[in-house]
């Protein structure tokens, strides 16, 4: 712990590139951060003291509890019982609750619904035979999904018609005892939109201005900030948003991930952390995410949460740009995670800032074309080219 008339030390469970982020938005505002994670190469330690450790390791959880003052997460995945040592210990945000939720599909969809905030049909599946008959309750095509640990696409297999019963069991049915399944009806949706908010330890909230995303392979692609949406939209985006962090007792960062189905906006998911789709936040807002997370967990004030102008994170995948052409496109601002390269993974990303949606998008396509990316930006420049 901490003595009077030092700074904070924040521990974080987890040491991956979200924890990265919050540790270099944390430093200009005099914090001081520890690591646990179970990978040695975790990219945050490069910026922060690491303690490797599996989750479950109780001496290594007391060890790593003693030496912070309070404790957040950057993993939906860490196991609840490690919070809960922690928390035992020292303020835990955001909380069990809030976690255990997040980490199964059944009971987040549930609670979603219990909320009033709609989402896709959806059926817990136990068997094979269970599955046939939410695929009769629910029609067809329909999504597949293991109830727990499933991300970034992983987990999950699309059911287009009854011939792909059996395959789609064949690829996760031996998952239904460990993790359990959840069959989820596939609705036509005209964009995918989220809503990253922030609730404060006294209640206060906000939320950043909608964002319009789009995944190719169930990853993150390219992000818009902010999207272009109804003032009624917005409204019940962010409404959705603060009912669920109110009814959580949620403190710090979270994403409700939604689809616009026309009529109204249906919920995906939740992240209970900072998310992929505000990472544009760095630059293009007043403050970021990392930043008012770290208020929140903190119990200070939170920060502005309004656009500087229009923004677009771009992902990178597998490898980087070269630094020097990436950083010659106008308005781009450049973040290397310091991963070794790995076809798939988040290596990076870079956020295109402009004054006016027809300058970005003549930023982004110079981006496109100096980084070979013409099919990442094609979607986002047809949605500029269009806006007002």
């Amino acid at each position: 712990m901490t003595h009077a008339g030092t700074a904070s030390t924040v521990g974080i469970l987890g040491g991956g590139q979200l924890a990265r982020m919050m540790v270099l938005a944390g430093l200009p505002l005099g914090l001081r951060f520890a690591l646990l994670d179970p990978a040695p190469d975790a990219c945050a330690g490069q910026a922060a003291p690491l303690r490797v450790a599996a989750w479950d390791d109780a001496d290594a959880l007391a060890r790593f509890a003693d030496g912070i003052d309070l404790a957040t997460f950057d993993f939906e995945n860490v196991p609840a019982a490690s919070l809960d040592l922690l928390a035992a210990r020292v303020p835990a945000h955001p909380g069990r609750d809030a976690l255990a939720t997040a980490q199964d599909r059944l009971v987040e969809k549930t609670r979603f619904n219990a909320l009033g905030i709609p989402t896709p049909g959806f059926m817990a599946v136990d068997d094979r035979a269970g599955l046939a008959a939410a695929a009769r309750s629910l029609g067809l095509p329909a999504i597949l999904k293991t109830r727990r640990f499933g991300y970034d696409g992983k987990g999950q297999f699309r059911l287009r018609g009854e011939a792909d019963l059996d395959a789609a069991w064949a690829a996760l049915g031996d998952q239904a005892a460990s993790v359990g399944l959840i069959l989820e009806a596939f609705v036509p949706f005209r964009r995918e939109l989220s809503v990253v908010a922030v609730r404060a330890r006294s209640g206060e909230f906000a939320a950043w201005p909608i964002t319009e995303n789009w995944h190719v392979d169930g990853v993150l692609s390219a992000s818009l900030a902010p999207a272009e949406v109804s003032p009624g939209q917005e409204a019940e985006a962010i409404g959705h948003a603060r009912r669920l962090a109110e009814s959580l007792g949620y403190v710090g960062v979270f994403a409700l991930e939604l689809f616009d189905a026309g009529e109204r906006l249906l919920a995906n998911e939740m992240a209970p952390r900072v998310h992929n789709s505000g990472h544009w936040t760095i630059e293009g807002a007043r403050t970021s995410q990392f930043e008012n997370h770290l208020r929140a967990v903190l119990g200070w004030p939170l920060g502005d949460t309004g656009a500087r102008g229009v923004s677009c994170l771009l992902n990178f995948l597998g490898r980087m740009p070269d630094a020097g052409t990436a950083l010659a496109v106008p308005g781009l601002h450049l973040h290397d995670y310091g991963k070794a390269p790995r076809a798939g993974r988040k290596v990076g990303h870079a956020t295109l800032c402009a004054s006016s949606p027809a300058e970005l998008a003549d930023r982004l396509e110079h981006a496109g074309r100096a980084l070979d990316r013409a099919a990442q930006v094609a979607p986002v420049l047809a949605r500029l080219r269009h806006a007002p």
